[in-house]
């Protein structure tokens, strides 16, 4: 059977106007920087949570949108009080850092890897280089899922700031401490008649904490910002879990909505003309509108984010035809290096590849209005979170979605491999303040 003429003329026009680069170091950063412009908020997404072409290019786009554009923080899929460790580390904060390790819960591998330690190393060594007035990049956490972790943060702050606040903060979170192994009991118990939530409570922490914000601030207005997103994370964890069973559209939005909400009081903690870069899945950054999500009623922080900023907002999506990639089977599971099926014919991947582009930048909001005209048409869209499954890979892994609505700027990698996670051994060697610690 022969190739309609639209597939030809698009693989062609891929082919002409797509920008090509040799290997990562190549990636041709400056005319990117261009179309990004004077965007405040620059997302780049992924579409694996394992792939280290993935991680790679975004560290090094994030590298000269700071080095170049003076972008103020990063802010990532991943959970406050983790990201919170390595914001420490990175601005070699003088107060005391958390004990625990972070990111040292399932998916491990998703933050602890060779890629992102490098990025951090990176900040860490560009924040020190700067002079004393300078203000150094922060690197932050947007997730709700350590809703305990972000308890004893509070309870830890309020304990040296007041400590009969923080006995009745305590008292207020013993609401939730029956659930604190598995907190999923908790939305199996809401779906109980009779069911008293701990709703109040913990909007009564976070209201106790906004009423005392004046005095705690002229202590240290940082630890206070801190411990705020903390109570925050704790209501936004609390609705998640209570109504994570009444549908799943719910379940999804209340995170995106926590993830925009926990961005927008980033933008303001820094500052009127703020700048700030956030990493997180394709399927959060890229519009939602555009793809099968918003026939389900689901919306995402990419489509929250372009409500509010408009063009101020500059998205970036990554695409890959076959590799490997680290994921588990199930949730819970063994991370392990899996192989990337190669894409499915009619979807975005298997153009790009039938296409010959190996590596390739390919702009879509300023970019050549004829692909977009003949990318627009929706197609498949392979999809890969921290869970893989090969054997149904139409049903598990793909969506449809339209790219050019969907992005701004697209990265294609035809191959791409797996992420390296931390080996023990050099993580034995490294300093104790150093967040990814055993």
């Amino acid at each position: 059977m022969h190739e309609s003429s639209n597939v030809v003329s698009l693989k062609n026009r891929l082919a002409q106007v797509s920008i090509p680069f040799n290997a990562l170091q190549d990636l041709p950063v400056d005319g990117l920087l261009r179309r990004i412009g004077n965007a405040r908020v620059v997302m780049i997404g992924e579409a694996s949570h394992g792939t280290s072409e993935f991680y790679a290019a975004r560290a090094l786009i994030t590298r000269r949108l700071i080095e170049r554009l003076h972008f103020d923080f990063v802010a990532i899929e991943g959970d406050w009080p983790d990201a919170a460790k390595v914001d420490h580390y990175v601005r070699d904060k003088k107060h005391k850092a958390s004990e625990w390790r972070s990111f040292a819960r399932f998916p491990e591998w998703m933050w602890r890897n060779d890629e992102v330690r490098v990025f951090v190393d990176w900040l860490r060594h560009w924040n020190l280089a700067q002079p004393g007035s300078y203000p150094r990049v922060g690197f932050h956490g947007l997730d709700l899922y350590s809703l305990y972790l972000s308890m004893e943060e509070v309870l830890s702050y309020l304990r040296t700031r007041d400590p009969a606040l923080s006995k009745q903060t305590l008292a207020r979170y013993q609401c939730l401490m029956p659930y604190r192994d598995d907190p999923a009991t908790y939305a199996r118990t809401a779906l109980k008649p009779g069911f008293q939530g701990c709703e109040n409570d913990v909007l009564a922490v976070l209201a106790s904490l906004h009423e005392n914000q004046r005095a705690f601030a002229r202590d240290d207005g940082e630890r206070l910002f801190d411990a705020l997103q903390n109570a925050n994370l704790v209501a936004s964890a609390e609705e998640y879990y209570r109504t994570m069973f009444f549908s799943n559209a719910n379940a999804w939005n209340l995170r995106d909505t926590h993830m925009f909400s926990t961005l927008e009081n980033l933008l303001a903690h820094y500052g009127e003309n703020s700048r700030g870069i956030v990493w997180a899945h394709n399927s959060h950054v890229g519009d939602s509108q555009a793809t099968d999500m918003s026939h389900r009623g689901e919306y995402n922080i990419g489509h929250l984010a372009r409500a509010r900023y408009g063009d101020g907002l500059f998205s970036i999506g990554f695409g890959t035809h076959q590799g490997t990639v680290m994921a588990a089977n199930d949730w819970g599971e063994r991370g392990e290096v899996m192989i990337v099926n190669p894409s499915l014919p009619g979807s975005y991947e298997k153009t790009f590849h039938d296409s010959g582009l190996q590596r390739a930048l390919v702009p879509l909001r300023r970019g050549d209005d004829e692909l977009r005209h003949l990318l627009h048409h929706r197609r498949l869209q392979r999809a890969i979170g921290v869970i893989y499954r090969p054997a149904t890979e139409r049903q598990s892994h793909y969506y449809h979605a339209s790219l050019p609505a969907q992005f701004d700027e697209y990265i294609w990698f035809d191959e791409s491999r797996a992420v390296t996670p931390l080996a023990v051994k050099s993580l034995a060697r490294l300093p104790d303040t150093y967040p990814f610690g055993l």
